[in-house]
């Protein structure tokens, strides 16, 4: 599928990866629910976050936040602790449970893609990894994923 001559680029690329992450996601039964596989995913990214990081990431209220992470809580796949520098707050950790968790998470949605893959072209398939190479440093440059306070 071509995209259309008005769509941007970053529009384009972001459609490509929803509908692959919908394809890999749609073959595979999850561990957990895919809503608390993202959050889990933005947490070992983050390292450790407050709720409200969180709730802003998410664009949802730290109520919802606290809910969907008390969930990821009772499951063992984090934990809490009080934040040194503000008694109020809690930091939220990916415990090792958790690491887990989105390592088969991770290796099961890719091995849903690896037969569609496999029947490209090496050349596409060439292609696919560079152009990976490339996402890849686009990420590492971004600007950070922790929102301001």
């Amino acid at each position: 599928m071509v995209a259309p001559a008005h769509a941007s680029l970053g529009a384009d690329l972001l459609s490509v990866v929803s509908r692959l992450n919908r394809l890999a996601t749609q073959r595979v039964a999850l561990p957990i629910p895919g809503a608390q596989a993202r959050l889990l995913a933005t947490i070992e990214d983050l390292d450790v976050a407050r709720i409200s990081d969180l709730a802003a990431v998410d664009h949802c209220s730290q109520p919802t936040m606290t809910t969907q992470v008390r969930r990821l809580e009772d499951a063992g796949l984090t934990t809490r602790a009080t934040d040194p520098l503000d008694a109020r707050a809690v930091l939220i950790r990916i415990t090792e449970k958790g690491v887990d968790t989105m390592a088969r998470v991770r290796q099961d949605r890719a091995a849903a893609l690896d037969p569609e893959l496999d029947r490209l072209a090496p050349e596409d398939r060439r292609t696919l990894a560079e152009a990976v190479d490339v996402l890849h440093r686009f990420l590492a440059e971004a600007a950070p994923t922790r929102p301001v306070r």
